[in-house]
């Protein structure tokens, strides 16, 4: 019974996965443009929350200054959260330089704020003009089609929702606060906890696309996340998890996707990526990881509930086995065909997503993801159970 247990759950991811590497692979990456320039009537309004991104903010700005969409049919509103760095400061000076249309939300301090996103970014739709509304985060890069692309997309498919591509970038960057230049160094480029979490993201964001191209949409990034303003009013926004502090990305997809799940959609375009800053400490991964793994509990599509937990049971039979083989419950031989299960087509799959995402190089890497990602799932599935405070951009939340 022990031996067909492990067997069951693994097989049945074997051909999870598999079915990731068809859904995937009969998707083709999407660089079509309308003939007219239609989507060029859509205005977006570009948000940003903000807290203490002084080191990070003016890279991003000056990636929107060199956007191909045109300068006229996009605003950039910046939320900044009770920065305690310059990060004010130093938006203050570029915005009166730059040809942006770049509007400076200064949110009051808040007590007791258990969402501090949503309310910066609740508030900053308030303010925006715009049809679509796109979100990043301060610590992002974008490349100069990203808007364009994503205007096209919306215009020719008509969606509601449309997620696209994040990663993280390998070089680390900062910006000197005397001389406000920008610097990059290389000292985290190879880096393998970066790497490690390239590839580990990777898996999410291609699992995740890969559920919306068969329009059953279960996770997105708020770093890289557009939208109609329109619908987000009509699905009430954030309300009923506006005090959870995660969940501003997926909760209000699922809103969407639970009355319009074909008009939830995945751009899968190179010209989308976005790129962010690697946690460079254990604390840091600690905390943000432990904010999403405590987000599933409070879904109410059971399905997605069923997908958490069963990931998180395929993940735990790699351990198990372990202790079982140990403790002679099974032998060499259902333990490497229970190995090979589970890392084949996992295998297969997360090459794909790391070659799309321009990470091809990290291929050599992903065997030993594989063998430690069993165990960091588990124990961030237990660590979620226990309800308790993390430390986020500086502030304790629940």
């Amino acid at each position: 019974m022990l031996i067909l247990t492990l067997l069951i759950i693994t097989v049945i991811y074997f051909l999870a996965n598999l079915a990731l590497v068809v859904i995937w692979l009969k998707n083709p990456i999407d660089s079509s443009f309308l003939k007219e320039n239609i989507f060029e009537t859509l205005k977006i309004s570009v948000i940003i929350p903000v807290r203490n991104e002084a080191e990070n903010i003016l890279f991003l700005l000056q990636d929107l200054e060199k956007q191909t969409y045109s300068k006229h049919k996009f605003e950039v509103i910046l939320a900044d959260d009770d920065s305690t760095d310059d990060t004010l400061k130093i938006v203050q000076k570029f915005q009166q330089n730059t040809n942006l249309n770049l509007i400076i939300n200064q949110l009051p301090p808040k007590t007791n704020n258990t969402s501090p996103k949503k309310r910066a970014i609740d508030s900053s739709i308030k303010l925006a003009s715009g049809q679509l509304i796109t979100t990043t985060d301060g610590d992002c890069r974008v490349g100069e089609k990203w808007l364009e692309s994503i205007a096209n997309f919306q215009a020719r498919t008509g969606a509601y929702l449309v997620s696209c591509p994040v990663t993280f970038f390998k070089t680390l960057r900062y910006k000197d606060s005397k001389t406000l230049k920008s610097i990059i160094v290389f000292p985290n480029n190879d880096s393998i906890f970066t790497n490690i979490q390239i590839i580990e993201f990777a898996s999410l964001i291609g699992s995740g696309a890969c559920a919306m191209f068969i329009k059953k949409p279960n996770m997105c990034n708020g770093a890289n996340l557009t939208y109609l303003k329109s619908v987000f009013y009509e699905v009430s926004g954030f309300a009923g998890n506006e005090n959870l502090a995660s969940g501003d990305d997926e909760f209000l997809m699922h809103k969407i996707a639970a009355k319009y799940p074909e008009k939830v959609r995945f751009l899968k375009n190179q010209d989308t990526i976005v790129e962010t800053n690697a946690h460079t400490n254990w604390r840091s991964f600690y905390n943000q990881r432990k904010r999403w793994a405590s987000k599933w509990q409070h879904y109410n599509n059971w399905q997605t509930t069923a997908l958490a937990i069963f990931v998180f049971l395929a993940n735990l039979v790699v351990p198990s086995s372990f202790g079982f083989w140990f403790f002679d419950f099974i032998s060499t031989k259902i333990l490497l065909l229970i190995l090979l299960l589970k890392y084949s087509t996992e295998f297969i799959f997360l090459s794909l997503i790391i070659n799309f995402l321009r990470k091809k190089s990290l291929t050599w890497l992903i065997p030993f993801v594989q063998i430690i990602y069993p165990l960091y799932v588990v124990f961030f599935g237990l660590v979620a159970q226990k309800q308790g405070e993390y430390v986020w951009k500086g502030r304790k939340l629940k």
